[in-house]
């Protein structure tokens, strides 16, 4: 039963009709289309809500059926497709949760679309910091500590939002006991937990936020497993959380219009996430084994295995990460992200039958490496993030912060300052600056070796002319 993908089958029988279009979209069957062959030859599966493929926002037929065993795969009372991302997943859980005004508990290396939705709903969010981690160097999950202590200062709080696991592969070995914490309290846990669709196929992996008791649970499966980009699930397992007001907004955040493309993408891997076996697994570990095995050959690099199998950094001797990122795609080779240190890469969740070359991957990798040596290193040094304060709040609040004028300054007199808008580097897409926040020392300092490095910021900012945007005295 679970072998069955109702929303794939459904779709191949309606194009086996030959049917005539006289409806949206604009294209077809890719007819009009100018594309290149391969992908006008997707476009005749580019279909909408006709009779025999269900309706997206009051699914009963093929939807219905493949949410249903998305639910029974990943243990829930409720799964949802998203075609919106992962995004409007977080977007509709906050909305579901909390007010206007009222207060929000919310992990500090939160993904910004977690505080574009905080803002939205004109919540008061009460930061918690995360760990350090220095094998990584980078901030990972907040500990059970800091959580308790937030939870005795806000008692009110209406939910609180954690990521896990962080973008690099690290998961809190806490959260269970956490997420039991915050139920004692009356508190529902909201995860993001974008990076670890996969960890649902094998022991292997981390324990998912949903075998830990979390009430709404976030991931996007496209990012681990084999769904087109955009598409995300959502899964709900709460007493505390409303499964009527999930629905309203999912709803009312999500397109009309959904590609069925996408939900047939996210159909096929709640499909392969199912079929996952022991078999597959020991197949994807040996071949990541002897991946690594040969990258550890090659002098200066180094390997950083972290809790996600899927993961690896790749350090080269006192060189950049954005050094590397460099001198790999001169190779063809494309990683997920670069930062001061390192760059990330995410290998794929491999069957038993696929093989991926990555004999060939290694010697691009040493090519890549030698051509590297040839450079000057721009080193990372040893700075992290400083943590002034476990707990904190916005020193204004987004009511009154969008009431204000902004005003642009160079970035170096801007401390003491309130930032008017978000400074994010992407990816990781966590942001540096959120608005409404006192602009620290710490946070210059961590911007000056961003820069130094040569990130790329997304948000509201002049850094090549070195200004910011704060609010106007």
């Amino acid at each position: 039963m679970q072998e069955k993908r109702p929303l794939v089958e459904a779709l191949e029988k309606f194009h086996n009709k030959r049917s005539v279009s006289f409806h949206v979209p604009g294209h077809k069957n890719g007819l009009l289309s100018n594309l290149p062959n391969v992908l006008k030859e997707t476009m005749r599966y580019d279909l909408t809500e006709l009779s025999g493929l269900d309706d997206y926002h009051h699914p009963e037929e093929a939807i219905k059926e493949a949410e249903q065993l998305l639910s029974e795969t990943y243990k829930t009372q409720k799964s949802y497709f998203l075609v919106n991302g992962t995004t409007v997943g977080n977007l509709a859980m906050i909305y579901a949760t909390c007010q206007f005004g009222e207060q929000i508990i919310v992990q500090r290396n939160a993904h910004k679309s977690i505080f574009h939705a905080i803002e939205l709903v004109g919540a008061e969010p009460i930061f918690v910091a995360p760990e350090w981690d220095e094998r990584t160097k980078t901030a990972s999950y907040v500990s059970l500590e800091v959580i308790d202590k937030a939870i005795q200062q806000y008692p009110m709080a209406k939910a609180v939002v954690l990521t896990y696991p962080s973008y690099y592969g690290v998961a809190s070995s806490n959260l269970h006991h956490i997420i039991d914490l915050c139920h004692m309290n009356n508190m529902p846990v909201l995860v993001d937990e974008a990076h670890g669709a996969h960890f649902r196929v094998n022991k292997g992996f981390p324990k998912s936020a949903l075998m830990c008791g979390a009430d709404v649970v976030v991931q996007s499966a496209h990012k681990t497993l084999p769904a087109l980009t955009m598409g995300s699930f959502l899964h709900f397992n709460s007493k505390l959380v409303k499964l009527n007001k999930i629905n309203k907004y999912l709803r009312m955040l999500q397109s009309s219009s959904p590609s069925y493309l996408l939900l047939a993408s996210l159909d096929d891997a709640r499909s392969y996430v199912e079929r996952y076996n022991e078999i597959d697994y020991k197949h994807f570990i040996d071949r990541r084994k002897l991946f690594i095995d040969a990258l550890q050959t090659i002098s200066s690099l180094e390997i950083v295995q972290v809790d996600d199998p899927l993961k690896l950094l790749i350090r080269v001797g006192e060189y950049a990460g954005f050094q590397v990122q460099k001198a790999f795609e001169a190779q063809n080779i494309y990683v997920e992200l670069a930062d001061t240190h390192q760059v990330l890469v995410i290998l794929p969740l491999l069957k038993g039958e696929h093989e991926y070359p990555f004999a060939d991957i290694r010697k691009r990798i040493k090519k890549a490496v030698d051509q590297l040596g040839k450079e000057l290193p721009n080193s990372p040094g040893e700075i992290q993030p400083i943590i002034q304060y476990p707990i904190s709040t916005l020193h204004m609040s987004v009511g009154v912060l969008n009431e204000k004028q902004g005003q642009w300054i160079p970035y170096t007199r801007s401390i003491g300052r309130i930032a008017k808008e978000m400074l994010i580097p992407y990816p990781p897409g966590i942001p540096l600056l959120i608005a409404g926040e006192k602009i620290t020392v710490s946070m210059l300092t961590e911007l000056e070796e961003w820069l130094d490095k040569g990130a790329v910021f997304q948000g509201e900012h002049r850094l090549v002319e070195k200004l910011i945007y704060v609010v106007e005295d």
